[in-house]
């Protein structure tokens, strides 16, 4: 089985068509087509059903996609590990970050960590916890950031950092005479909430549904200065770090009167090779890990 054509075959299927496949492999159409009829012919398969204008995998094609991308990652990572050996470095780091950390923990950190170490290069990618972990598991990113309450077999963690919920609301709302909120008091507000797939409203949604509330949400969005603005305006009040909020007069946070604390981890995947530069960052975080 050659490699090569293993590589042309996943971008044909991942963008279900010869020619968009043959432009980002900058290859000509024809060299492509027929990669993938050796390929055919070396597996004793069809792959792809070949329409008048369209393709689409058949049932032996899904099943290579699925081992193919196995099979190219660890190759990846097996010229890397040599590469490295013989002194070579990557010089990147790929992490993901959901958006609330990304915005208000981490670019002191990805600063600081950039100055120490500027030949390496690093790529950001802002998601929700869920879709990072897949993004790890299918060697889209090398790390990442996740809930240690969501963790996945095939994922390594490393805690970094231990953060509190806090339920944020405009300075002249009834609620901000309480020292803290009763997950009750929520039951009868319009609340301002993060889109489905993100840590913290998955928290959110975890507590209500345990108390058997039904939550009235007036706002889903992942812009935090859109939440801030909609809940500094009166129109709901949010869930938040408590990060998010600080120099915000006009805001106030308030714990629950059972504290909400989240234990956030790095992650990567398990027995996938990490190179220098995406250890050293590891390293560099739990460095500057907060204490639980």
């Amino acid at each position: 089985m050659n490699l090569k054509h293993l590589r042309y075959f996943v971008t044909v299927a991942e963008l279900g068509s010869f020619t968009a496949a043959a432009e980002q492999l900058h290859l000509a159409q024809p060299a492509v087509s027929m990669a993938i009829q050796k390929l055919e012919r070396s597996l004793s398969v069809q792959l792809f059903h070949r329409h008048e204008r369209q393709i689409s995998l058949t049932d032996e094609g899904n099943e290579l996609l699925i081992l193919a991308k196995r099979i190219l990652m660890s190759a990846d990572e097996a010229t890397l590990a040599m590469k490295e050996l013989s002194g070579l470095q990557r010089g990147e780091v790929r992490i993901g970050i959901p958006g609330m950390l990304g915005s208000y923990y981490f670019p002191p950190i990805l600063m600081a960590f950039r100055h120490q170490h500027p030949a390496l290069q690093l790529s950001v990618i802002e998601a929700g916890t869920r879709k990072l972990q897949q993004m790890l598991i299918n060697g889209e990113i090398d790390i990442g950031v996740i809930v240690e309450d969501t963790p996945s077999i095939e994922l390594d963690t490393l805690p970094f950092l231990r953060e509190q919920m806090m339920v944020v609301m405009a300075s002249d709302h009834p609620l901000a005479t309480k020292t803290s909120i009763d997950i009750d008091d929520l039951s009868e507000e319009e609340l301002v909430l993060f889109k489905e797939g993100y840590f913290h409203r998955e928290v959110i949604d975890k507590l209500l549904l345990q108390h058997g509330i039904k939550p009235h949400i007036g706002f889903e969005t992942n812009l935090i200065p859109l939440i801030k603005q909609i809940v500094k305006q009166g129109f709901g009040i949010s869930t938040l770090l408590e990060m998010v909020i600080k120099d915000e007069p006009a805001l106030i946070a308030r714990p629950f009167s059972e504290p909400v604390l989240l234990d956030l981890c790095i992650a990567w995947r398990k027995n996938g090779y990490l190179s220098k530069a995406n250890r050293c960052f590891i390293d560099f975080v739990a460095a500057q890990k907060t204490q639980p």
